[in-house]
């Protein structure tokens, strides 16, 4: 039997930028070639695209770390770097996927084939050609690819289910879908047998289908955490109708009817209000009396328009008048429409990593951490006046120096940037 899964969290990275490349015109016959490095390719993308072939985020119980494909380095005689390919990761439709950095709500996938950017690929960097002018021929440096976005985040599966069976455990819900569909889920005489939901997909007359969702029993307490409750309370959200069946071979048949109303209340007051349709079921087991007693208890205390139907899932009495009442039902039923609150998310094309941390080795010497500094280090030849001084006007216009004197730094102090060692002069900057 497969594994329902309905929540995971996964770690996602888009590709990295492909470094510039510094490079020179080498033909024959051709005299003082001037700058021929090529750009990098951009990284790949990182999408999320929901499909209905997926039900269960069970793929992610073995895979966790997803990488879209960094872009190539540039290349001499202006050739570019190959661009990452983007990487599209497939989820069960009814996904939302939150960010567990900020905690914010950034992509609900609650129809066929939507997409979304989770996160953007570095942009590939510049070649030497790419810095040639006028007045500056001979550029001698190039340009570090943008870094890669690393994110955490946490999957939640709602069901999208057209009918939700909801009741007290054992009430006989597992044995209703497997009757109505090709589900086959694990039945058994005893309390909590269901411990995950089953999908069932109901066929029409005319070829047409419904999907049927049963719902692990609830207990009292289930709003509040208890059980299994907020685990499942949320996969009914979606239904646009819900079955609650009844055991009304049981004395408290009403009592468990209103003990789940009130933890659905409790959980959603929308949803509390969804439409029921009240499924007294195992008539098998009472005589014919009892059990229009028991619907005619129902229909005067429920006072509601809801349709009351006495089945039996193991004889199939009253299963056909149920199925004919849902196909009309469903018709005339909107589907439901949950508003979530789906933030802005800036973090999906963020690939800014000029962050710097400052650390006072000893005395004389200051150490800078900064991702983009490791980059630009990446692409320096410390051999090279021309680079070390872009390297240092680079680090100027972040800001470096001006907090480094905030520091106390004084003249001849070391600097060591990312592995760059440098001396401070403070006529220079």
């Amino acid at each position: 039997m497969t594994s329902f899964i309905d929540k995971a969290k996964i770690k996602v990275v888009s590709g990295a930028g492909g470094n510039g490349a510094t490079a020179w015109r080498r033909e024959k016959y051709v005299d003082k070639g001037g700058p021929a490095g090529g750009d990098g390719g951009n990284g790949g993308n990182v999408y999320f695209t929901a499909t209905s072939d997926m039900s269960t985020l069970l793929d992610f119980a073995h895979k966790t770390v997803f990488k879209a494909q960094r872009g190539e380095n540039g290349k001499s005689k202006n050739c570019h770097g190959k661009n990452g390919d983007d990487l599209y990761i497939k989820m069960p439709i009814g996904v939302i996927v939150r960010d567990l950095k900020n905690n914010k709500l950034i992509a609900d996938l609650n129809k066929e084939g939507k997409t979304v950017l989770i996160a953007k690929g570095g942009r590939g960097g510049r070649g030497n050609a790419r810095f040639a002018t006028p007045q500056k021929r001979a550029p001698q440096f190039c340009e570090p690819g943008e870094p890669s976005i690393e994110r955490e985040l946490e999957l939640e599966l709602k069901l999208l289910a057209d009918v939700g069976l909801i009741g007290m455990p054992n009430a006989g819900k597992s044995s209703l879908i497997s009757v109505v569909s090709a589900a086959k889920p694990k039945i058994a005489d005893y309390p909590f047998t269901t411990l995950i939901p089953n999908l069932g997909v109901v066929k029409k007359p005319n070829g047409d289908g419904f999907v049927m969702a049963d719902i692990p029993g609830l207990i009292e307490g289930a709003s509040k955490g208890q059980g299994l409750g907020h685990e499942f309370l949320r996969h009914v959200q979606r239904c646009k109708l819900l079955l609650h069946v009844i055991d009304i071979s049981l004395e408290n048949s009403y009592e468990n009817y209103k003990k789940i109303n009130n933890e659905l209340k409790k959980f959603d007051k929308e949803l509390a209000k969804r439409q029921q349709i009240i499924i007294l079921n195992k008539s098998d087991l009472v005589d014919f009396e009892h059990a229009q007693e028991i619907k005619s208890e129902f229909i005067k205390k429920t006072k509601t328009k809801n349709e009351i139907f006495i089945i039996s899932t193991a004889t199939k009495q009253g299963i056909k008048e149920l199925l004919t009442y849902l196909y009309d039902k469903l018709e005339k039923t909107e589907n439901i429409k949950i508003q979530l609150d789906i933030e802005e998310d800036t973090d999906s094309i963020n690939n800014d990593d000029s962050n710097f941390e400052i650390t006072k080795l000893n005395k004389n010497t200051y150490q800078i951490t900064c991702g983009k500094l490791k980059r630009m280090a990446s692409v320096t030849d410390i051999k090279n006046m021309h680079q070390i001084k872009r390297f240092t006007n680079i680090m100027d216009s972040m800001g470096i120096y001006e907090k480094l004197r905030e520091h106390g730094i004084k003249n001849n102090d070391t600097i060591i940037a990312e592995g760059i060692e440098l001396m401070y002069d403070e006529d220079y900057y």
